[in-house]
């Protein structure tokens, strides 16, 4: 999809999403042909023309400058995550698209192996498209539904294409979900990446599901928050997550998941990592 039909669409699926009581506007009861907001009422909130706001969900955004996509992310009431995704998207229209380096080099360094390693806690490598490149012992015995996988280690492709998926996490729709907004989001970072257009090429053939939720247009960037997994040997872990960026090396982000002092998912993350280590000195 090109820059201007994917802005286009993005802004029409968050405009979908507002109705006119959740920005102070009155319903007067009366039926409206399309769901959430009006373009008119977009417009005024952002305090743009109706012809221009018209023009931007057109998907001619290249232009706009940064306080007018402010004001639009405010009536929009996008997310952090979203209006960084609506400034890409404007980037994006406004420059030749050239090819993309920035995932060409995908060998883990040594350095990052190390720290990963010696970490007390489950800690993964994984690249913005999902792949899990890395593990310590804990990590790698936690995800081991997604490492087992023979077409390679990805949690995109792990939560659409394998059924264990299902009882793998405590909100498995969450999840998957969660994981097509990620590549959306990352998708409108860098288009041209031609790994990422694979991989999203193959679970829209293989699954409806990513179909359906591809065309939510939701997009979304892990930080730092809680999941919940069923683990197959030891049971639910609710566990918190924090994700960390490599400086210089945007190809890869470590991600540790750790459990409140005293709590049942600590007990049961130790009994994990006594897995883990019976089965490292085995």
């Amino acid at each position: 999809m090109s820059s201007k039909d994917e802005a286009r669409e993005f802004l029409i699926s968050r405009r979908a999403q507002i109705t006119p009581a959740e920005v102070g506007l009155p319903d007067w009861g009366d039926e409206r042909r399309v769901p959430g907001l009006r373009r008119e009422e977009v417009a005024d909130l952002a305090g743009v023309s109706v012809g221009y706001y018209t023009r931007l969900e057109r998907g001619e955004i290249g232009g706009a400058s940064e306080s007018v996509l402010d004001a639009i992310a405010r009536a929009l009431r996008l997310t952090d995550i979203e209006r960084e995704h609506l400034f890409d998207l404007a980037r994006r229209s406004a420059v030749i698209p050239t090819p993309s380096e920035r995932h060409e080099h995908t060998e883990v360094r040594s350095t990052l192996r190390r720290l990963v390693d010696s970490i007390g806690m489950p800690a993964i490598v994984q690249t913005p498209r999902l792949d899990l490149v890395a593990a310590n012992g804990l990590g790698r015995l936690l995800f081991a539904p997604v490492f087992e996988d023979a077409r390679g280690a990805n949690f995109a492709r792990f939560n659409y294409l394998d059924p264990r998926a299902r009882d793998f996490y405590v909100d498995w729709p969450l999840a998957r979900r969660t994981g097509a907004a990620i590549l959306r989001r990352e998708a409108g970072r860098d288009p041209l990446d031609e790994g990422l257009t694979e991989l999203i090429g193959e679970l829209s053939t293989l699954s409806p599901l990513f179909r359906e939720d591809w065309a939510r247009r939701d997009v979304h960037e892990h930080r730092t928050g809680t999941k919940g997994f069923i683990h197959p040997e030891v049971g639910r872990l609710d566990l918190a997550f924090e994700v960390l960026e490599t400086p210089g090396d945007s190809a890869h982000r470590l991600i540790t998941y750790s459990a409140e002092p005293g709590t049942e998912a600590a007990d049961t993350l130790a009994i994990l990592g006594s897995l883990a280590a019976e089965r490292h000195d085995g």
